[in-house]
Parts: structure tokens; sequence; C-alpha cells
């Protein structure tokens, strides 16, 4: 917004912002969303896609409110360091990271989130990592919501590589 170093120090000593990390300034009077972490992440890894459980929170499509942001970040990217909120860093690679990329503006900061579809497939890609049962009410909810076709899931299961997995799960949702 133009202000220099010295303006944004004592606006800060003043009050009238926070600055909650390096490089990060929030008006103090500013309402505190559900999705400020989301959105203070995404501003601080620019290549970063919010992914897996902070994606089905973001697209409540899940119970678990999870204490730390997941983020999808290609195989040779940075890895950011964020103090105050614990990530949760996984690596994707090719058309996995590239595919299903929805923008979002959370708090005035533009945020890629992985797509309701892409999602799915991506939980039931680590579902040892957050549980099968976590994977299956996301697509019980997304299905409910209708807000993805079964071709969108079965796009995405197999770019996820758990067509296998996913098949038994979809053919008992399409079954009368």
């Amino acid at each position: 917004m133009g202000f220099s170093r010295t303006q944004l120090r004592l606006h800060v000593a003043n009050g009238v912002l926070q600055n909650p990390s390096r490089g990060l300034y929030i008006a103090c009077n500013t309402e505190v969303s559900e999705n400020r972490s989301l959105a203070e992440v995404s501003k601080r890894t620019p290549n970063g896609v919010i992914c897996l459980l902070s994606a089905l929170r973001f697209h409540k499509l899940t119970t678990q409110s999870p204490h730390e942001v997941w983020v999808a970040l290609e195989r040779s990217a940075w890895k950011p360091k964020i103090n105050h909120i614990a990530l949760r860093i996984v690596r994707f690679s090719g058309s996995a990271f590239t595919d299903g990329q929805e923008e979002h503006v959370i708090d005035g900061v533009l945020a890629k989130i992985t797509s309701p579809a892409k999602t799915i497939a991506d939980c039931f890609k680590y579902r040892n990592k957050i549980g099968l049962d976590v994977a299956l009410e996301a697509l019980r909810e997304v299905r409910r919501k209708r807000l993805c076709t079964m071709e969108d899931l079965t796009h995405f299961a197999h770019i996820c590589r758990v067509a296998n997995v996913m098949k038994p799960y979809l053919e008992s949702l399409v079954a009368p």
C-alpha cells in the first residue's frame, strides 16, 4: 500500500496495525474470519495450494477441525517458515499439483485451494495419514451437496492414482 518500514512500525506501535508475522500486517479493526490462517498461509506461500483437511474444512465437507494448515507444494519448491501457524506440507508433481486448483478471495487475499473433487481424491491418496473415515465422510458430503460430478471424481482419482481404491466407494454411491 506504499507505506515505508518506519510508517508500518509507527502504526503497529500506535495500535492501528497488527503484525502477526514477518511481512504481514492487518488492520486492528478488521473482523477475524474462520479462514484467516488460510489467508496468511496463502500470502506467505504464493506457490502453495491449500489442500486435504484444510480444503475439506474450507469447502465445509468435514466435521474435522485441523490444528494445522495443509499445503501442497511442488517437489522442488522452497518450504516456508511461519512461526505462529502450524503447517503440514505435502509434495505433489505434474498434473497432481497443477490440476484442480481454484482461486478464492479470503480476507482480501487471493488463495489457491484444491477443488472439492481433487480434495476427495487427495484424501483417498493420503488415507493412511488422515484416516479412511475422513475420506468417506467427505465423499458422502460432496455427493450430498452436489459440489462435483462422478466424472470429476473419477478424473481426479486417475490423476492421483487412486482410481482402483476409490472405485468400490464410487460404485456404492451410484447403486440404486
